[in-house]
């Protein structure tokens, strides 16, 4: 074999490895609650997705970045300052995926108490904010150099429910857009709804159509918490914080349709809860629902192909306390789970053939983390 056939097989075989481990490299990005919990801002690590291990990249300094957005251009990141007294706002970050930087942009505030969710639409114009306090929703627009508009839109809801101690008025907890990017789910614990509107990018002062609004009455005292949506968008997942639910509805010629429930929690569990964070794996095969309180597990289900039942596989401890978010790697390969108050975020491996977890001994020390993004490099 002459020289120059072995330096190009080998340059041949070294881009090919350098493919693979870049396709497999990710970039965490944490939420945190800030003083006085333990957290300082915003963090991002390296992850590597053949090991499972992570390594400290950067931190940006921002009040309670409790829930994290990043655009689909991943140059900028978006995130809820969830306080009260008015100081409720919406934070801009510049992003450099390649080093891990982040850097401040701007900020705005919601008009509403402790913005706790946030989410961004498909075309990178639109940013919408849960206030949970102010029981209200705000609507930004985004300019083409990542800076927030001042409130285009801000919807009020009203109403209350049966838990009078936590149900006494509005409290709206998320806000999703379908994968369509045709319509916005809207999830208020406080008056036991979601509210359903089209949504149309084209109208960049008026992105969502609030008096089109269809409404989902949820069981009462259940408290609706946060959904998953299918691809096809035909079927919607609700995790229900206080009477911890997985609702399935089906939707069907403009209508939605309750066709399943299940309970979260063992029969007997007499402890208390805190349903928390749904979300279905990249295959759309599996569903995993997160449960704090005395419980602090994971449910798992399969979902039937043609229905989008569910079928219960296992319930595992989350070896965490207050396993407020999760999120899984691009490929599937692993599920990471945030816990609020033991300061970790605790590493499993997920079987993709089975759904089912398993702890790789792993951890991520980080102060009060709430909220976990991936980006795959």
């Amino acid at each position: 074999m002459s020289h120059l056939l072995k330096t190009t097989i080998c340059l041949v075989f070294s881009l090919l490895t350098y493919g693979l481990s870049i396709a497999q490299t990710y970039n965490l990005l944490v939420g945190t609650y800030t003083k006085p919990s333990a957290g300082e801002g915003i963090y991002v690590y390296s992850f590597d997705g053949k090991t499972g291990n992570a390594v400290f990249r950067s931190m940006v300094r921002t009040e309670h970045p409790s829930f994290l957005a990043l655009a689909n251009s991943k140059r900028y990141l978006y995130a809820v300052n969830e306080q009260g007294n008015g100081k409720g706002a919406v934070s801009a970050f510049s992003y450099n995926r390649y080093s891990g930087e982040l850097r401040f942009v701007d900020s705005q505030y919601t008009e509403g108490d402790a913005p706790c969710h946030i989410s961004i639409d498909k075309k990178d114009q639109t940013v919408v904010v849960s206030n949970y306090s102010g029981g209200n929703l705000s609507v930004f627009g985004v300019e083409p150099n990542g800076t927030l508009s001042p409130i285009v839109q801000k919807e009020q809801y009203y109403g209350s429910s049966v838990n009078r101690d936590r149900q006494e008025k509005s409290h709206v907890h998320s806000a999703f857009f379908t994968p369509s990017n045709q319509q916005l789910l809207v999830q208020n614990l406080g008056t036991d709804k979601i509210y359903i509107y089209p949504f149309n990018k084209r109208d960049r002062k008026r992105p969502v159509e609030l008096d089109k609004v269809k409404e989902i009455d949820v069981k009462p005292g259940s408290g609706p918490r946060h959904v998953a949506i299918n691809k096809k968008g035909n079927h919607i997942y609700l995790v229900t914080e206080m009477i911890p639910l997985v609702q399935v509805y089906k939707m069907e010629k403009g209508t939605f349709d309750l066709v399943q429930e299940e309970s979260i929690v063992e029969s007997g569990f007499a402890g208390t809860v805190g349903a928390a964070d749904i979300k279905l794996s990249p295959d759309g095969k599996f569903l995993y629902a997160s449960n704090r309180g005395d419980a602090n597990d994971m449910s798992i289900f399969s979902i039937d192909k043609k229905t989008g039942k569910l079928t219960f596989l296992k319930r595992i401890s989350t070896l965490g306390k207050g396993p407020r978010n999760f999120a899984m790697t691009p490929d599937g390969k692993y599920l990471l789970v945030a816990h609020q108050y033991t300061n970790d975020v605790v590493v499993f491996a997920r079987d993709k053939k089975s759904g089912l977890l398993e702890y790789t001994g792993k951890k991520i020390e980080v102060g009060a983390p709430v909220c976990l993004v991936f980006d795959k490099l």
